[in-house]
């Protein structure tokens, strides 16, 4: 089954645009923004068009990529009136994005970058936030009656937004997590998977005969490839699994949902504390 990840975020935003018009204003997020690559603008763009639909208003700063330092964009996060704050990553090649992350308050990270939101997360506590792309990649998972609990689970990449919190969630979830850098090894580790995930960032390296008949694979990876956004998944990979996220049109719409629902989540338990 290919999962309609723009219909599943239409849900997830319907019901967040709700639990936002009951808090008496809408919740605003700030997006830090220092460098642009395809899937920078694209995903600016889907947040862009769905702010409104989440009840949201979504503020954008951009620095210049080339002259943006550590200490510049961690002022400009710490500066922040917003009741969120997000810092579009990649950041480039300059500034340190571990530290400007880190700057992040606790209360204000729905993107769950900041060491305070990590920590929490890594530690499975009851109130914390899921990052956004582990949060879609549970509601696919959900909606399709998928149970990771005891299942053999493959994440490709080691990235803050993809690898490393879905990798965390899964082990919370029960799943037999491997957690691999892309590379021969990984690949030949595939065709065991019941589940994998990947967010590798490099177009089209997963191919149908890598797989094993069934498999679901989640594709949260995003690069360019001939002028479009293409996903680390060649499409017709969809032929031998049981459920596939495309690129565009799976996960990133939904991701993007996800984190307007935690800032909502940020704002609510501002007002209500």
């Amino acid at each position: 089954m290919i999962v309609d990840g723009r219909a599943l975020a239409g849900e997830v935003l319907a019901r967040t645009k709700a639990r936002a018009a009951a808090l008496g204003r809408a919740p605003r997020i700030l997006v830090i923004v220092a460098n642009e690559t395809p899937a920078t603008r694209s995903y600016l763009a889907i947040k862009k068009a769905r702010a409104a639909d989440a009840g949201c208003i979504l503020d954008e700063l951009s620095l210049d990529a080339e002259t943006a330092t550590t200490e510049e964009l961690r002022t400009a996060v710490l500066a922040a009136s917003a009741d969120a704050v997000v810092v579009q990553l990649p950041l480039g090649e300059r500034p340190d994005a571990r530290v400007v992350c880190d700057a992040i308050p606790l209360s204000k990270d729905a993107d769950v970058l900041g060491a305070a939101a990590r920590l929490k997360f890594e530690a499975d506590e009851y109130d914390t936030l899921v990052p956004p792309v582990a949060s879609a990649v549970a509601k696919v998972l959900a909606r399709s009656g998928v149970d990771p609990k005891g299942k053999k689970a493959i994440v490709i990449g080691m990235g803050w937004l993809v690898g490393r919190p879905c990798a965390t969630w899964l082990s919370h979830a029960g799943a037999e997590v491997s957690h691999v850098a892309a590379g021969p090894g990984s690949v030949a580790a595939l065709r065991e998977a019941d589940i994998i995930v990947s967010g590798v960032g490099s177009p089209h390296l997963l191919k149908p005969e890598m797989l094993k008949e069934g498999v679901v694979l989640i594709d949260a990876g995003t690069s360019e490839l001939g002028g479009k956004v293409a996903g680390d998944a060649d499409p017709s990979c969809a032929e031998v699994c049981s459920l596939f996220t495309p690129v565009p049109g799976g996960i990133g719409p939904l991701a993007v949902a996800c984190l307007f629902e935690n800032a909502v989540t940020l704002l609510e338990r501002a007002i209500h504390t």
